[in-house]
This record gives structure tokens, sequence and C-alpha cells, in this order.
């Protein structure tokens, strides 16, 4: 009988409140997405660094003979025979550098003709205003540092380029994107809030008649409250679910039908990592507005 009661109070607040009950469901969605998108940005971000941190490369520019004449590194003269070997036996003594690979000045020209084949600036590109150079594999690649200092500045090094410096600007581009989407999150969570705090208001007058039979007769005041809190977690638990549906659809429609497509470079997050941010997301959406709730009618029901 008890439980019959709840259920029947529940469907009567409900359908009082509608047009507020759909606001609040909608806000709850909305700010839900946008929390579990920034979840599964950081996701991104973090297999994108775990990706192409462990294929970036160091890369040593020796002198030539253009470079002498123009650039005041290479002010001694191109790099010699011997200050090439050198090089590449220090190189080898490191025990951060996996691997050390020599590209000669015709095989990097070589290489930029066949990936700047349709631009227009290829065709007036010599060999000789190319350079001899030595990618250098590391494990660890944030201990870039250590082959730039033993290299920079020595005769016959033009410049030492570490790749992930370009990287890192993207990475810090994606996190920036990150934090929006989380202050997105944080200012539709405050009007999600306001929403269900206005809507228990609202409820709670429009039954006080009933309310306050029920403590007549004795009833305590988690069983008059129980309804108020179960129409908010209803509320949020729908929106929990469209946030779970928009999530899906991205992924699927975006991420898997477009982006990936469009850029293949990308390891995009896989199935997975949506799934395991699911559950995550239901929480918040059942719990976060049956606590709104709770500390509502501490204020507008007193029982």
């Amino acid at each position: 009988m008890r439980a019959h009661f709840v259920l029947s109070e529940i469907s009567v607040g409900l359908r009082r409140n509608l047009t507020m009950t759909f606001a609040v469901i909608v806000s709850v969605a909305l700010s839900l997405a946008l929390l579990g998108g920034s979840l599964l940005a950081r996701e991104q971000v973090n297999s994108m660094k775990d990706y192409w941190y462990d294929r970036v490369e160091v890369s040593i520019f020796l002198c030539n003979e253009n470079d002498a004449e123009s650039d005041p590194a290479c002010s001694k003269g191109a790099a010699t025979e011997e200050q090439r070997q050198q090089i590449e036996a220090e190189l080898r003594e490191f025990d951060i550098v996996d691997d050390v690979y020599y590209e000669t000045a015709e095989q990097a020209y070589e290489h930029y003709q066949e990936q700047q084949q349709d631009n227009p600036i290829a065709a007036v590109v010599t060999s000789d205003q190319m350079q001899d150079s030595f990618r250098v594999k590391l494990t660890d690649p944030t201990k870039y540092e250590v082959v730039s200092t033993a290299f920079a500045g020595r005769e016959g090094v033009q410049d030492v380029v570490d790749q992930s410096d370009l990287l890192e600007n993207l990475f810090n581009l994606l996190n920036g994107v990150n934090y929006a989407a989380l202050g997105l999150f944080a200012l539709m969570l405050i009007v999600a809030l306001l929403l269900i705090v206005n809507t228990v208001r609202v409820s709670a007058f429009s039954r006080r008649r009933e309310t306050g039979i029920m403590r007549l007769v004795g009833a305590s005041s988690f069983y008059i409250q129980m309804p108020f809190i179960m129409e908010a977690s209803i509320a949020g638990i729908l929106g929990a679910v469209l946030a779970c549906g928009l999530l899906v659809s991205v992924k699927y429609f975006m991420i898997n039908n477009f982006l990936a497509q469009e850029i293949p470079l990308i390891q995009f997050v896989g199935w997975d990592a949506v799934v395991s941010v699911l559950p995550f997301v239901l929480a918040v959406g059942a719990l976060m507005p049956a606590l709104a709730a709770f500390f509502a009618l501490r204020k507008y029901l007193k029982v």
C-alpha cells in the first residue's frame, strides 16, 4: 500500500509540473553530455600522447655550404665527414637513444619531392638547399634536452629540433577545448540544479495539503519526502539516458563514420572508452537531482 501510494504521488507530481520536468531533463542531459564528452576528450588526448610521443624523433641538422654563408650557427663552414662520424658515434653511446638514422641531403631532397609533388614551390627547390641530418629515436622522448644540450651549438650542427614541441601545441589546444567543455558542464550543472530546486519548491507548494494530512497521521519525514526525491531522480535518470544516447550518437555518426575516415592518422577512442563512461553518467544523473531535492526539501518542506 505504501509503495503504491508513493508511486501514485510520483506520477501526480510529474504530470503537474510537466514543463518544468522536461526542462530539468534537457538541462541534465546537456550537462551530463558535456561531462561525458570532456572525460572522453581527456582519454583521447592521453591516447594521442601515448601514440605520437612514441613516434617523435629528435632531428640534428648539419651545416651545408649554403648555411655557412647565411646562418651564424654555421659560420665555421659546412659539416665535415669527421664531425659527422663523431656526432653519430656519440649519439650511439647515449643510453636514452634507441635508434639513429642518417639521412643525406640527396635523400632528404627525394623525400621532399615525393611529399610536396603537388606544391609549386617544390619545382624551385634544389638538392644543395637540403641538409644532411640525423633522425634520433629516444627511449624516453621527454629527455630531449639531454640530446639538445650535447649537440646544439656544436661545430657542424645547424639546429637540433624536437618534434614533440610541435605536438605540444596541438595537445595544449585539445586540453583547452577540454577545459572549455568542463566549464560549460559546470554552467549547465548550475542551471540544472536551480531548475531542480525550483521544481521541488513548486511541487511541495502544490501538495502542501497532502503533506499536512500525512504529518497529522504520523507519517515519517522520509516517507513524506520520498515522492519528491524520486521525482527528481527519475527526471535525472531520463536526462542521463538522453546524454548517453547523445554520446553514443556522436561516437557512431561523427567519429566512426566521419572523422575516423577523414583523419586516418588519429587513433580515436574506441567503444570501450565510451562504454566505461556511460555508467558514471547514469550514476551522476540519478544521484545529483536526488541530493539536490533532498537539501531543497529541508527548506521548502518542513516535516
